[in-house]
C-alpha cells in the first residue's frame, strides 16, 4: 500500500495497511526455499485475523509523536505482530488449546514439535524486524520479549493458586500484555524522534491501555464474546487466576467461598453457570469494569499533552472501544 493511501487515517485504513503488509511478508517468505517449510505452517495463524492492535498502535503512536512517513515504522509494527503471534502459538502448546480464532491450533494439526519450532521462527523473525532500528529501539524489543517470558513464568507459578493476589495478577499482565503495548508505543515515538514528554506519555498510555485490554479479555472469557475466538471459561479450565476470580475469592466468605473453591478445583463446562453466579454475587464483574474504566481514563489523560492530530483521536478511539467491549 502506498503512503498516500493511509493519509486519511481511520482504524480500518490502518488495519488494512497492516493486513496487506503481513500478507506481503508471508508471500515473500513462502517464496524463499529457506523459510518455506516453517512459514507454510505458521502462515495460517499469522493470517488468521485478530484485532491487530499492536501494529496499529505502533503506526498511530509514531504519527501522533510527529512521524511523517508511516512506512518508517512498518518494520516495528510487523515486529510487534510477529512476536505476539509467536506467543499465541506457544501459549496454545502450554495450554493444550485446540482452537485459536475459530481454527485448529498448529499443535493440533501438525504436532507439538512443529508448533514450538513455528513459534520460535516467528519470535526470531519478529526480533529481526525490531532490530532494524537503533539500539534504543532494539533494547525496547528485548525488554518486551523478556517481560513476556517473565510474565509467562509468573503465570505458571500461580496456576490453580487460590492465594494469588491482585498484585500477582498485575505483575503477570504487565509482562505479557501491558508492557508490550507500552514498549510498542514508546518505540514508535523514538523512531519519530519525539521529545521525552511525548515518549513518556505514549509509553504510559500503552501501559494503561494494555491493562484495560487484558482485564476486558478476562471478563469476556467468563461472560462470553465471539470476537475472542475461544470458548467461554477457557482461562478457568487452564487454571489461570484472573482478576474476577481473585476478587471473588477475597469478597466471598463462608459457604459461598467454599462453593467457589469447589467449582474452581473441580471445574467443567457444566459448572460455568455456577461460577458466573458466584462472581456476580461477589461483584466481580462490576469491579472489573470499574478497573477497566479507570485504566482507560488514565490512558486518555496521558495523551492529553500530545498535539492535536487525527492519530491522537484514533488512540482515544481505541481506548474507548476497549472499554465498550464489556457493555
Amino acid at each position: 500500500m502506498e503512503a498516500e493511501n493511509i493519509e486519511s487515517m481511520t482504524l480500518d485504513s490502518v488495519k488494512n495497511f497492516v493486513e496487506e503488509a503481513i500478507e506481503d511478508l508471508v508471500l515473500e517468505k513462502i517464496s524463499s526455499p529457506l523459510d518455506r517449510p516453517v512459514m507454510s505452517i505458521a502462515r495460517d495463524v499469522l493470517l488468521g485475523g485478530g484485532k491487530r492492535y499492536r501494529p496499529i498502535l505502533a503506526i498511530l503512536a509514531y504519527k501522533a509523536a510527529g512521524g511523517k512517513d508511516h512506512r518508517e515504522v512498518l518494520d516495528l509494527a510487523l515486529s510487534s505482530e510477529l512476536i505476539h503471534t509467536a506467543t499465541l502459538v506457544h501459549d496454545d502448546v502450554y495450554d493444550q488449546s485446540k482452537m485459536r480464532r475459530g481454527k485448529p491450533t498448529i499443535h493440533t494439526t501438525h504436532g507439538i514439535s512443529h508448533a514450538i519450532i513455528s513459534g520460535d521462527y516467528l519470535f526470531a523473525l519478529g526480533f529481526e524486524f525490531g532490530a532494524k532500528y537503533d539500539e534504543r529501539v532494539t533494547g525496547k524489543v528485548r525488554d518486551k520479549c523478556a517481560g513476556i517470558a517473565s510474565g509467562e513464568i509468573r503465570q505458571f507459578e500461580h496456576i490453580h493458586d487460590l492465594n494469588t493476589s491482585p498484585e500477582d495478577y498485575y505483575e503477570i499482565i504487565d509482562g505479557k500484555t501491558a508492557g508490550p503495548f507500552a514498549y510498542g508505543c514508546s518505540s514508535a515515538a523514538m523512531i519519530a524522534g519525539s521529545n521525552e514528554e511525548i515518549f513518556n506519555a505514549l509509553e504510559s498510555y500503552g501501559m494503561e491501555l494494555g491493562r484495560a485490554f487484558q482485564l476486558v479479555d478476562d471478563i469476556l472469557d467468563l461472560i462470553g464474546d465471539d470476537l475472542i475466538g475461544k470458548p467461554r471459561g477457557t482461562d478457568v479450565h487452564e487454571g489461570k487466576m484472573t482478576l474476577p476470580i481473585i476478587y471473588a475469592l477475597t469478597m466471598l466468605h463462608g459457604t459461598d467461598r467454599e462453593h467457589l473453591k469447589d467449582v474452581l478445583t473441580n471445574f467443567g463446562d457444566d459448572r460455568l453457570h455456577e461460577l458466573v453466579e458466584l462472581l456476580e454475587r461477589a461483584g466481580s464483574f462490576e469491579y472489573g469494569k470499574l478497573l477497566v474504566s479507570n485504566h482507560v481514563e488514565r490512558a486518555l489523560a496521558h495523551i492529553e499533552t500530545l498535539p492535536a492530530s487525527d492519530e491522537k483521536d484514533l488512540l482515544r478511539e481505541i481506548a474507548m472501544i476497549s472499554e465498550s467491549r464489556t457493555n
